[in-house]
């Protein structure tokens, strides 16, 4: 029953990040569009521009937090494949740091009006462009976001209870009993081979000729 509810276990938690790291292959992707878009207007990439002021910090936001995503995600398969107490602890560390971070900037946008005065100019545009994005579908953009939320809250609780129910039992192979079986082969007394030999006929023989020739003899 133990290892019916852990295999349950591992698979929830192996569904909810392949739902995470959708969301980061798309924010990777987004932020690929972003780089085109930009060296199409600029003539350059935007990682070889020095200076600060005009760096698009935006498209770096973004592909940082694509990868982040990514990354988590593939921590969250290997400790949900292997149910390992140290990639447990670790995926729920990162979950737990991403979450905080999501409430910060979240806290900040709804309780400051003056949030967009926090984060610097974006020369791309592309930060003007996601806000009046928001702005116009306010609604669907809240229930992604409350979704995705909620699917990285549910795999720290699932990481948690994997954690509690603990690692596959391990089973010891034949050759840890070995040693315990070789003392007792060692007391074994095997039996003597048997030996089938043809009977000794030739002293009889030669006692029945003597007698023979006695008797021609007299």
């Amino acid at each position: 029953m133990a290892s019916v509810m852990r295999s349950c276990i591992q698979s929830i938690l192996k569904l909810l990040n392949c739902v995470i790291g959708m969301v980061g292959i798309a924010m990777m992707l987004y932020a690929v569009w972003l780089i085109r878009v930009w060296q199409r207007e600029i003539g350059d990439f935007p990682f070889f521009d020095d200076d600060d002021d005009f760096s698009p910090w935006f498209i770096y936001t973004f592909l940082g937090l694509g990868v982040t995503l990514s990354m988590i995600t593939c921590l969250g398969h290997i400790a949900a494949e292997t149910a390992n107490g140290c990639c447990l602890y670790l995926y729920m560390l990162f979950v737990f740091l991403l979450l905080m971070l999501e409430a910060g900037v979240t806290a900040d946008v709804f309780l400051n009006r003056d949030w967009e005065e926090d984060f610097p100019k974006d020369p791309s545009g592309s930060f003007d462009q996601f806000k009046g994005f928001i702005r116009s579908s306010f609604e669907l953009c809240k229930w992604i976001g409350l979704s995705i939320v909620s699917v990285q809250g549910l795999s720290f609780l699932v990481a948690m209870i994997l954690k509690a129910v603990g690692p596959h039992p391990c089973y010891d192979s034949d050759d840890d009993y070995a040693s315990d079986r070789v003392p007792l082969l060692k007391d074994v007394v095997h039996p003597p081979p048997y030996v089938v030999v043809n009977p000794v006929t030739g002293s009889r023989n030669d006692a029945w000729s003597i007698r023979i020739n006695e008797k021609a003899n007299r």
